[in-house]
């Protein structure tokens, strides 16, 4: 009848497979019921302890969402960690100086962290001077970031975002400023920099989980869970059939027994 086309029936039935895994650990993650623990990320859990280190010496934290544009996923990502930091700052009463090159970013950054600032009942306690945009030219923008780095005395330096030939502009000053750094991004030509300049870094796809792990909201975790299950059963997948082309034009008993 047309509905159906070839060669695409296992697609569907693993599709499905997906959707039901996905909807039973968000159903059982609501009701408080057990669901696989979601492995311990030191990078996130530092975040806290960056904050506070922050608080207790009077100094203000920084956090840089890197320089992607809003359709980027590594800038979703970042927004959603800024979220939890700017809640942290909130309820800790320490200064967030948050730092844009996109205008777009700029303008949801800023909302954003007036929002946790009115869910932890400080609205007076936003300033909206303290979220800036800086400058379009990649450049421009790392300059502006490392002068506010040193003239503020930064404490805490949070890098998380798309982040390219800058990311060691960031970390060298953080670390010569004397921040405790937590840095992470999906650009894997920049990771090796944020790991040799930064105190923890975010490798890859950490800091897509990172959203889950802060919040434990039923759904996210249900989410990152069925994800996670979903690339375990690709990649056994893959190899049952790197196997079977491999050995499949072969008389595999023959074959063993020379």
């Amino acid at each position: 009848m047309g509905l159906i086309r070839p060669g695409l029936v296992a697609s569907f039935v693993l599709e499905l497979a997906f959707a039901a895994a996905v909807l039973t650990l968000i159903g059982r993650a609501r009701r408080g019921q057990p669901v696989p623990a979601i492995r311990r990320v030191v990078g996130l859990d530092a975040i806290d302890e960056a904050i506070g280190r922050a608080t207790e010496m009077g100094a203000p934290v920084h956090f840089a969402p890197g320089i992607g544009a809003i359709d980027n996923a590594q800038t979703l990502a970042a927004l959603s960690i800024l979220s939890h930091v700017a809640r942290m700052c909130a309820k800790y009463d320490t200064r967030l100086i948050q730092t844009n090159r996109n205008n777009v970013v700029y303008s949801i950054a800023e909302e954003t962290i007036k929002q946790a600032y009115v869910d932890a009942g400080k609205p007076a306690g936003f300033n909206p001077d303290d979220v800036r945009f800086i400058s379009e030219d990649q450049f421009g923008y790392a300059s502006g970031c490392i002068g506010i780095m040193a003239r503020e005395k930064v404490r805490a330096n949070i890098l998380v975002g798309a982040f390219w030939a800058e990311s060691l502009i960031f970390a060298e000053v953080g670390a010569q400023v004397g921040s405790i750094q937590i840095a992470g991004t999906a650009n894997t030509h920049q990771i090796p920099f944020f790991i040799a300049a930064c105190d923890y870094a975010l490798l890859g796809e950490e800091i897509y989980a990172a959203s889950a792990y802060l919040s434990r909201e039923p759904i996210l975790v249900g989410c990152l869970i069925g994800q996670d299950w979903a690339k375990m059963i690709g990649v056994l997948l893959i190899l049952a059939g790197a196997v079977l082309a491999t050995f499949g034009n072969y008389d595999l008993g023959r074959l063993l027994n020379e």
